[in-house]
């Protein structure tokens, strides 16, 4: 069986001590307390078949509110997260406040065997990193899309 794969995107844009990128926390208890290495760039499920630039704007649309434009989405590869699953990550430059990113939910027991079911953001809150603070931040696997935007821009 293949390694599921998602895609998403890097928002960065120029900051007044360099690039900063946008990455989101994911919602919901598990990850309530989680910060150094639980960060993300918003990303989702590719469905079979599905381009996968039309689905990191999808995702990046769903777990931000904000709509992106395809024609300026830069390619950064792929990264395969410990899980196994691989992740197609994109870069765009843009500015989005965080405090209006507004997110899908997901259904959950809570707590577990409670037989409860309640309502998560799929990403409790967004935040602008320095290059550096996004590193440490992100989950180990995806620390590397930030060396790939980092040489892009070098490029630039």
């Amino acid at each position: 069986m293949a390694a599921a794969r998602s895609a998403g995107i890097l928002l960065h844009r120029a900051g007044s001590r360099g690039p900063e990128v946008l990455l989101v926390h994911p919602g919901g208890p598990f990850w309530a307390r989680r910060d150094r290495g639980a960060w993300s760039i918003p990303k989702g499920e590719l469905d079979e078949g599905e381009d996968p630039r039309a689905c990191a704007l999808r995702e990046f649309a769903e777990e931000t509110g904000t709509q992106l434009r395809a024609a300026e989405l830069d390619d950064l590869g792929s990264v395969r997260l410990k899980s196994g699953k691989v992740v197609l990550a994109f870069a765009v430059a843009g500015d989005i406040d965080p405090a209006t990113v507004r997110s899908n939910t997901f259904a959950l027991e809570w707590p577990p065997r409670s037989g409860r079911m309640q309502d998560f953001p799929e990403i409790d809150r967004a935040e602008w990193f320095e290059l550096d603070a996004a590193r440490a931040k992100l989950n180990p696997a995806q620390a590397e899309l930030i060396d790939r935007l980092e040489a892009l821009l070098a490029q630039r």
